[in-house]
C-alpha cells in the first residue's frame, strides 16, 4: 500500500562541483546569462538565479566545498505545510530526514538569504534529495542557516 508522497510544485535548483570557482562565475554570468544570487567565498560557492528570482536556482561549488558529502543535489519545490509533515512522511518509508548541516532532524532549516524552508534526505544511491519551500518574507542573510522555529520565534520577537 501506497503511504504517499510529498506534492511536488516544481524543480527548484541543482548543484555541481567546479574545479575554479571564479572562471565559472563569469561563465555562467556573462556566457549563460543568469543573475547571480550570492556568492559566499568562505564557503566557496555561488547561487544563480534562473528566470526571475526565486523560480528555480543553480548551485556552484569549489571541488572540495560540496557540503554534506554531496555527490549530486536536487532540490524540489513544495508548499510550506507539505515541507512541515515531510519528515513524518519519510519516517514512514524508513528515510532519516536530515537538516542543513547534515544532522538528522524532524524540523525544517531555514536558509535566510533567500528565504526558504528546507529538509534533506538521501535516495538509495545516497544522492542528497532536498524538499524546499519559499518563505514570503523579506530575507535576513545575517541569520545564515537557523531551524524553523529560530526563524518563527526571531518573526513574532520583532
Amino acid at each position: 500500500m501506497n503511504k504517499g508522497s510529498v506534492p511536488i510544485k516544481g524543480l527548484f535548483e541543482t548543484h555541481i562541483t567546479v574545479n575554479d570557482l571564479q572562471r565559472s562565475i563569469k561563465f555562467y554570468k556573462d556566457v549563460i546569462g543568469l543573475d547571480l544570487g550570492l556568492e559566499n567565498s568562505e564557503r566557496q560557492c555561488a547561487f544563480f538565479w534562473i528566470g526571475r528570482a526565486k523560480n528555480s536556482m543553480l548551485g556552484l561549488w569549489s571541488t572540495q566545498s560540496m557540503p554534506l558529502g554531496m555527490i549530486l543535489h536536487v532540490a524540489y519545490e513544495v508548499t510550506l505545510e507539505d515541507l512541515l509533515s515531510a519528515s513524518r512522511l519519510l519516517r514512514s518509508y524508513g528515510i532519516t530526514p536530515l537538516s542543513f548541516f547534515g544532522q538528522e532532524t524532524d524540523e525544517p532549516s531555514v536558509l535566510c538569504w533567500m528565504p526558504a524552508a528546507s529538509i534533506y534526505f538521501r535516495d538509495p544511491d545516497g544522492h542528497l534529495i532536498e524538499y524546499l519551500a519559499l518563505l514570503n518574507e523579506s530575507p535576513k542573510p545575517t541569520l545564515g542557516v537557523i531551524p524553523y522555529s529560530e526563524w518563527i520565534n526571531d518573526r513574532e520577537n520583532k
